[in-house]
């Protein structure tokens, strides 16, 4: 009997943990529907302030959990949690740490203006998410990133875990959407992204740290993308046509039409398989 495909979901929001959005829509229904057609599924996300642990039933993964990651040059100790969406079958990993996702607000402040850490968030939760999948000793074929705080996912799988049996045959896919592309980032974001593992130039894209070029960064180290949004700038199309890598474009989601999109992104999955 053939072992099941086993994909990572790495999402910035999943319903009914976060509000219903496109993407925690996408982080919600596409799970199930894989695991559903016989894939092997793991979904991570971030442990944002305002979800509630006792109503979603969270507890600590003491296992995975104690981790250190280094960010800004300060060990950030690393807490694991897990809770299951409700009427699924689908666990969702939680990564957490006090520093930065204690704060009730998710993205943006009272006065809705961008956190200013957001960067150092984007870095602790990508490499936090890898290193959990590591500990798990869980081998993906497939790791997918919807949302813009999952988009440091593929520089690091593709440039510092590569050699890691766990992530060697992995191939990674993007979702880009229309979210916080012309907010910029710490002038520092490209300095605090680099590990003894990258050299300055995989990162050049952020020496300009602008939502667009952090998309576009996940797009250089993708093998595969989705356009989620109809008005994405066009720099970031022209960007992946000219990798040549395959595309999809399913920007039609919502709550309604579920199996449509999800049918849409199993057949997409088919190229990397």
């Amino acid at each position: 009997m053939t072992a099941p495909i086993k994909i990572l979901y790495v999402s910035s929001e999943i319903l009914p943990f976060t509000p219903e959005s496109v993407i925690s829509l996408v982080g919600r229904y596409l799970p199930q529907a894989a695991q559903e057609q016989g894939y092997e599924i793991r979904a991570f996300m971030p442990k944002f302030g305002n979800i509630n642990e006792r109503r979603n039933q969270l507890h600590e993964v003491i296992r995975l959990s104690g981790m250190n990651i280094v960010v800004s040059d300060i060990d950030r100790p690393l807490t694991i949690k897990v809770a299951s969406i409700p009427n699924s079958r689908i666990q969702v990993y939680f990564i957490d740490n006090e520093d930065y996702f204690k704060r009730r607000a998710v993205y943006t402040d009272e006065k809705d203006k961008f956190f200013s850490d957001n960067d150092e968030r984007a870095i602790l939760f990508a490499r936090g998410t890898l290193e959990t999948v590591k500990k798990l000793r869980w081998q993906p074929k497939i790791v997918h990133c919807n949302g813009w705080m999952s988009h440091l996912v593929p520089l690091y799988l593709k440039r510092e875990f590569r050699a890691d049996p766990i992530f060697s045959s992995s191939k990674v896919l993007v979702s880009v959407y229309n979210e916080f592309l012309k907010e910029k980032f710490s002038q520092s974001f490209a300095k605090k992204v680099l590990t003894p593992a990258l050299k300055v130039s995989d990162v050049e894209l952020l020496n300009s740290p602008t939502g667009i070029n952090l998309a576009k960064l996940a797009v250089q180290y993708a093998d595969g993308v989705i356009m989620a949004s109809k008005d994405l700038p066009k720099e970031i199309s022209d960007f992946a046509s000219r990798k040549s890598i395959p595309q999809l474009l399913c920007a039609d989601v919502t709550a309604k039409n579920t199996e449509a999109y999800t049918n849409k992104y199993l057949k997409f999955y088919s190229k990397f398989i």
